[in-house]
C-alpha cells in the first residue's frame, strides 16, 4: 500500500471509503455483515489507524470474507485456525494492530480449542464474533451456538445438542475483555469497537449477526423497534441495571438470583437494583447466563455492552521481557545443548 504525498508531506487523516478495498463485495442482499462491514471501517478511521500497520486475520465463512473489503493487510486463512494466525502475527510483530473475524461455526466449532489457548494468553488483538447461529457458507446446518432443536437440513428432526455460550465460554478461557452488541444497532456497535480496541489484551466482541437467508428472525426480539427496549438490558459501568421501553424494569438480585422487578410501583426503586460493574467476574459470569427464551414470560433480558473488562499483562510483552532476562541471565546459549537438556544417555 502506497500513498502519494501531498506537497506539503503530511496525509490527511483518512475516511471510512480509505478502509475500503475495491473488490466488490460478495454477501446475500440484506445480510448483517454490510453494518458491520460499515462500522468498522467507520470505527478504523475515527481512531486514525494508519493502513500499515493493520492486519485483518480470518477463518472459513461468510464472515471471513471480511480481509477481502477492508484497505489493510490481511489474510485469508483456514478453518478454525485465524486465532493461530492471529497470534503468532502478534507475535512476531507486536505494533500490528490485529483484528481477527470469525463467526459461530468457524470460532467455536473446528475452531474452538484454538479459541480457548488465544483468549487464555491474551495477545493485544481484537475477536469479533459474528454469530448468527447457523451456517450460512455452506447453506443452513445447525451451528454450535443454535438453539436446542433447531431444525435445519441437516437436523430435520431438530438438533439435540445444547448451545455454546460465546460469552460464557470466554469467560471460562480466562477472557480480560467480553462484551456483546448487534448488526442492528451501529451507534451502540461503534461504541463496542472503540472500547474493544481501547483494551490492552485480548478483546472478545460477540456481534449478533441476522443471516436473512438461513435464519432469518433469529435476534429480531433484541434487534426490532417493537421489542428491543424490553428485551434488551444495555449496561453502563456503575449504573443500575434498568431496561424496558419506559424504563420502569430494573435486575435485583435475590440471594444469589437476578429477577426482574418493577421500579415504577414504589415498592423497589432504582437504589434496590444491581449495579454493573465490569470488573466483578462473578456477576459478567451471572450475566452470560441471561439466556432466557425472549418469548417466556418474566424472561431476563439479554445484556448487550461490556460485560467485563480487567487488564492485566499481555502475552507478547510477557514473551519480551522474559527473552530480555534470558539474554541477561545467560549472555551465551549453545541452543544445541539446550534442546539436549541435562538428562543425556548413550547408546552402544
Amino acid at each position: 500500500m502506497s500513498t502519494n504525498l501531498p506537497t506539503n508531506g503530511i496525509l490527511p487523516p483518512l475516511k471510512a471509503k480509505d478502509f475500503a478495498s475495491d473488490q466488490d463485495v460478495r454477501w446475500c442482499p440484506g445480510c448483517g455483515d454490510y453494518s458491520i462491514l460499515k462500522q468498522v471501517q467507520s470505527v478504523f478511521a475515527e481512531l486514525g489507524l494508519d493502513r500499515d500497520q493493520v492486519a485483518v486475520i480470518s477463518g472459513i465463512g461468510c464472515s471471513s470474507r471480511f480481509p477481502y473489503y477492508m484497505e489493510t493487510y490481511g489474510m485469508h486463512s483456514i478453518h478454525g485456525r485465524a486465532p493461530a494466525f492471529a497470534a503468532g502475527l502478534k507475535m512476531a510483530n507486536p505494533e500490528l494492530s490485529v483484528w481477527m473475524i470469525t463467526g459461530d461455526g468457524d470460532g467455536f466449532s473446528i475452531g474452538g480449542n484454538h479459541m480457548l489457548h488465544m483468549l487464555r494468553r491474551n495477545f493485544d488483538l481484537n475477536v469479533l464474533i459474528f454469530n448468527n447461529q447457523i451456517y450460512g457458507l455452506t447453506k443452513g446446518q445447525y451451528s454450535p451456538t443454535s438453539e436446542f432443536n433447531k431444525r435445519t437440513k441437516s437436523t430435520p428432526l431438530g438438533s439435540i445438542d445444547y448451545p455454546v455460550n460465546p460469552g460464557a465460554f470466554a469467560l471460562g478461557c480466562n477472557a480480560g475483555f467480553v462484551a456483546r452488541s448487534m448488526d442492528r444497532d451501529p451507534k451502540h456497535l461503534k461504541q463496542m469497537l472503540h472500547r474493544s480496541y481501547q483494551n490492552k489484551g485480548t478483546s472478545f466482541l460477540e456481534i449478533y449477526q441476522n443471516c436473512n437467508i438461513f435464519n432469518d428472525g433469529a435476534f429480531f426480539a433484541f434487534t426490532e423497534k417493537s421489542s428491543k427496549l424490553d428485551n434488551c438490558l444495555f449496561l453502563e459501568h456503575d449504573q443500575p441495571l434498568v431496561f424496558g421501553a419506559e424504563r420502569n424494569k430494573g435486575i435485583r438480585i435475590d440471594g444469589l438470583r437476578p429477577h426482574i422487578v418493577n421500579i415504577s410501583d414504589g415498592k423497589y426503586n432504582e437504589g434496590d437494583l444491581w449495579v454493573h460493574d465490569e470488573q466483578d467476574v462473578f456477576k459478567a459470569s451471572m450475566l452470560t447466563h441471561f439466556f432466557d427464551d425472549p418469548s417466556q414470560e418474566d424472561a431476563l433480558p439479554r445484556p448487550f455492552g461490556v460485560i467485563y473488562a480487567v487488564e492485566r499483562p499481555t502475552y507478547e510483552s510477557l514473551m519480551t521481557a522474559q527473552i530480555e532476562e534470558a539474554k541477561t541471565k545467560i549472555p551465551h546459549v549453545d541452543l544445541d545443548a539446550m534442546i539436549a537438556g541435562d538428562i543425556t544417555w548413550e547408546i552402544k
